[in-house]
């Protein structure tokens, strides 16, 4: 199955499973069913990148049948629940350009004309979804899992370990953001950067690369030294994709990024860029960003002068520094997969999606 073939094959699944969902929850109750199309709305389309991945960690295992295309409903299900939660923490308003599900909940309350506040009713609402979103990624797991079976795959230990430790370092990582926001800042730069990359790789890195093709290996029943081996190539892109999340943040052009410019000034988000920006913009460059941080009334004009700190300072070329060496390291890496017998055509693509990634086409 080709990529575009799997990767449309993945959304039909997912479609058709959260539709069977919606049946169960309207069973209970028709007024619950705004739970799934929340998750309905947010899983439609899209490239699929986690699931491309798991793909190709099975293809290097020599996976047959259709147990990765489960997987892959499996990771856009956790995926949909990390966004979900991610919206409600960080208090965004927008998620691809339309209305994150807090905010959809919010206006539900509103022009259904319920008592009560509607902040909190939105707030609620995009958990509870969420939580519904998380259980359901793990029934689709193991849906991948029996499916294997039956087709004759021993899957690797490694497989179930991964996939609970995924929730266990996303949603810690989700909790050291939080921290980042409000604990007493770094005090030198060192400091803040390990922080910062702290953040950055189990919060999203983790999970968006590396998990997904060690799943797919492993699903598959690809040896432990394949699966470490993938690893290591993979959190890279991992790492060097979010750096540039990071950078689209504070630089990106909305129509691309879905959420408007300046949000992660706005929530306060203690990234690389920004530990490299307060430490090497001197004092008043610092104190003033600083002072820009966690500030939701953000002017445009303020986070235009936010950039021009962060340019100034030398932040912007220090983070696409280390998107280069984190590219490289990935590049290295994947000579063990040459060695592994790694099929060219699985290598190829790989190097396609890095670059992908990395320059954040996808």
């Amino acid at each position: 199955m080709k990529r575009e073939e799997f990767i449309s094959e993945v959304n039909t699944r997912c479609a058709g499973f959260l539709q069977a969902r919606h049946a169960e929850v309207h069973a209970v109750s028709e007024h619950a069913v705004p739970l799934v199309t929340a998750l309905m709305t947010l899983t439609r389309g899209g490239k699929k990148m986690r699931p491309a991945l798991a793909r190709l960690g099975w293809q290097a295992a020599a996976g047959r049948g259709e147990a990765v295309v489960e997987l892959g409903v499996a990771l856009e299900l956790f995926q949909a629940a990390a966004l979900v939660h991610d919206d409600v923490i960080d208090r965004s308003a927008t998620r691809r350009g339309r209305p994150s599900a807090h905010i959809g909940f919010e206006q539900l309350h509103r022009e259904s004309g319920f008592a009560g506040d509607c902040g909190h009713f939105g707030t609620t609402g995009a958990i509870l979804s969420g939580d519904l979103s998380l259980a359901w990624a793990s029934e689709a797991f193991f849906l991948a899992q029996s499916t294997a079976a039956q087709d004759g795959l021993v899957s690797n230990t490694l497989a179930a370990r991964s996939f609970h430790r995924m929730h266990t370092e996303v949603i810690t990582g989700q909790y050291l953001d939080v921290l980042e926001e409000v604990r007493t800042p770094a005090e030198t730069e060192a400091e803040a950067v390990a922080r910062a990359r702290g953040v950055l790789r189990y919060k999203a890195a983790k999970y968006s690369t590396e998990y997904p093709v060690v799943l797919g290996a492993a699903l598959a029943g690809g040896s432990d030294q394949l699966c470490r081996a993938f690893a290591a190539a993979a959190l890279p892109v991992g790492e060097a994709f979010q750096l540039r999340d990071d950078l689209l943040g504070v630089f990106g052009d909305p129509e691309t990024t879905g959420k408007p410019v300046g949000d992660d000034l706005r929530e306060g988000k203690r990234t690389e860029l920004i530990a490299y920006g307060l430490f090497r913009s001197g004092g008043a460059g610092a104190q003033e960003l600083n002072q820009m941080l966690g500030d939701p009334a953000l002017s445009e004009a303020q986070v235009d002068r936010a950039r021009a700190i962060l340019l100034e300072s030398g932040a912007v070329e220090e983070v696409e520094r280390s998107i280069e060496e984190l590219t490289g390291d990935s590049v290295a890496r994947t000579q063990d997969l040459v060695e592994l017998g790694v099929s060219a055509e699985v290598l190829e693509e790989f190097d396609q999606l890095r670059g992908n990634l990395v320059l954040r086409t996808v």
